[in-house]
C-alpha cells in the first residue's frame, strides 16, 4: 500500500476500497427516489421480510425509511423487536467512552474539537489513562471500553494508542478505538496489542458537500476516510463500527449509502462483526446548528428499518439521546448503549474542566441505566469478549 501524502489529494494514493465503487450510486438520484414509494411498496417489503426471513437489500431498506412507511411504524416495531430478540435475546450491551485527547488538526465546522477553537487542549499521560481506567471501574463492572481521541498524529498517533491499549488491557476485556483513520499495518499493529474494534464515522457520504464540513486537516480527504473501513477489514479487526452524523445532509440518503457500504463490507470481510450508529447532533463549542432535524418518530422508524434490513448488526445508541427515548427503544431494535459518558479527556478522574466534544443528554449514572434496563425487561451485559479468547 502506498504511503499517504497529505499534499496529494488524488484518489490513487488512498488505496482501493469502497470509495472506488460508491460512484455507481448518485446522491441526488437516491434522494429523489424517497418520494416515489407508495404504501404498496412498503407492504411488499414487509411481506418479503416475514416470508423469506432473509436480510433485505439496500433498495428494500430505502422503502422502509421513506415517508410512505410512516403509517406502518407499529408493524415495523413489532417485526424489529422479533428479529432483535431472535438474534440477541433480551440483552443490552453496555460500554463507556474514555476520551484521551481533544487535540485535533482538523477544522470540522460542527465539532467541539475544531482546531480553531481557542480552548485549552489536553492529551492524557499514561498515568492519567490508568487513573481514568480505575475511576471507570468504580462506576460499574464495565468491560467494553471505547477509547476516543481527536486526530493529532504527533500527539496521539499509533505509538500513543498502542501504549494506551496496553495500559487499559488489564482493566477491560474489550477495547475499541474511535480515532483518526490509520494505515492497514497500523491497525494490524494495534490488533496485536489488544485492539478488538474500531469505530469510524464517515459523518456524511455526500462527496460534494463533504468538504464544506471538513475544510482542513486529514479528515478533509473523503477517500482516505471512506477506504479506512477496508483497511480495518484487511487488518483483521474483530468489529467495525459505522455511523453517519444526523444533522449535516439528508438523513435518508446518508443512511442508505451506509446500508450499501455495510453490504459491501459484509461481502468482502465476512469474518468481521459490524455495528451502526446514527447520532443526532448535540450542541458543541463550535456553535454549529444542524442543517437537518430528525424527529423521535423518524429515528425510531430508521432503527426499526435497519433491524429489519440486517438482523445481525449491532445497533447502538449513545448518551446523545434522552433517557426516555433510550428506554422506549430498548426492546425494539437497539442492542448496545453507552452509560455514564464523559466527553472530555480525563472526565472521570483527571481533568474535569477539559474541552468537551459535545454535550450529553442522558446524564444518568451507569447504575441508573442498568436499573432501567432491568425494569424494562432486558438484561444488561457488561462484556462480550473474554480473556480466554485473547
Amino acid at each position: 500500500m502506498q504511503s499517504v501524502d497529505e499534499r496529494n489529494t488524488s484518489t490513487s494514493v488512498f488505496g482501493n476500497g469502497f470509495a472506488d465503487v460508491i460512484g455507481q450510486w448518485s446522491w441526488d438520484e437516491t434522494a429523489a427516489r424517497f418520494g416515489t414509494f407508495k404504501a404498496e411498496d412498503v407492504k411488499a417489503v414487509l411481506s418479503k421480510a416475514i416470508r423469506n426471513r432473509k436480510q433485505l437489500s439496500p433498495e428494500d431498506f430505502m422503502v422502509l425509511i421513506s415517508p410512505a412507511a410512516e403509517p406502518f411504524i407499529e408493524e415495523m416495531a413489532l417485526l424489529s423487536r422479533h428479529f432483535t430478540q431472535e438474534r440477541f435475546g433480551k440483552t443490552i450491551s453496555l460500554y463507556i467512552p474514555m476520551y484521551v485527547s481533544n487535540a485535533c488538526t482538523n477544522k470540522c465546522v460542527y465539532c467541539g474539537f475544531n482546531h480553531d477553537n481557542p480552548l485549552t487542549r489536553t492529551t492524557l499521560t499514561m498515568e492519567q489513562v490508568e487513573a481514568e481506567c480505575k475511576a471507570i471501574r468504580e462506576l460499574g463492572p464495565f468491560e467494553n471500553l471505547l477509547i476516543v481521541s481527536g486526530e493529532y498524529p504527533a500527539l496521539c498517533g499509533v505509538e500513543y494508542l498502542e501504549k494506551t491499549l496496553r495500559v487499559c488491557r488489564p482493566y477491560f476485556h474489550n477495547l475499541t478505538i474511535e480515532v483518526m483513520p490509520l494505515k492497514q499495518r497500523d491497525y494490524e499493529r494495534l490488533v496485536s496489542s489488544g485492539l478488538n474494534g474500531v469505530v469510524c464515522f464517515q459523518e456524511t457520504y455526500n462527496r460534494k458537500a463533504y468538504p464544506k464540513y471538513h475544510p482542513r486537516g486529514m479528515k478533509s480527504f473523503y477517500d482516505w476516510r471512506l477506504n479506512g473501513y477496508d483497511r480495518m477489514g484487511r487488518a483483521g479487526v474483530h468489529k467495525i463500527g459505522m455511523g453517519v452524523l444526523i444533522g449535516l445532509e439528508d438523513w435518508r440518503t446518508d443512511v442508505t449509502m451506509m446500508a450499501r457500504h455495510l453490504r459491501y463490507l459484509q461481502k468482502h470481510y465476512w469474518r468481521t462483526r459490524y455495528s451502526v450508529n446514527f447520532p443526532r447532533m448535540c450542541p458543541s463549542e463550535s456553535g454549529f446548528q444542524p442543517n437537518v432535524v430528525i424527529s423521535d418518530k423518524e429515528l425510531a422508524q430508521l432503527t426499526f428499518a435497519f433491524r429489519i434490513f440486517d438482523h445481525d448488526v449491532d445497533i447502538s445508541y449513545s448518551t446523545r439521546e434522552s433517557p426516555e427515548f433510550r428506554n422506549s427503544m430498548m426492546q425494539l431494535g437497539i442492542t448496545s448503549m453507552s452509560a455514564g459518558s464523559q466527553t472530555e479527556p480525563g472526565g472521570y478522574a483527571s481533568c474535569p474542566d477539559a474541552l468537551e466534544q459535545f454535550e450529553v443528554t442522558d446524564h444518568r449514572s451507569p447504575a441508573a441505566v442498568c436499573k432501567s434496563i432491568i425494569d424494562g425487561g432486558c438484561d444488561p451485559v457488561w462484556k462480550d469478549w473474554d480473556q480466554i479468547f485473547d
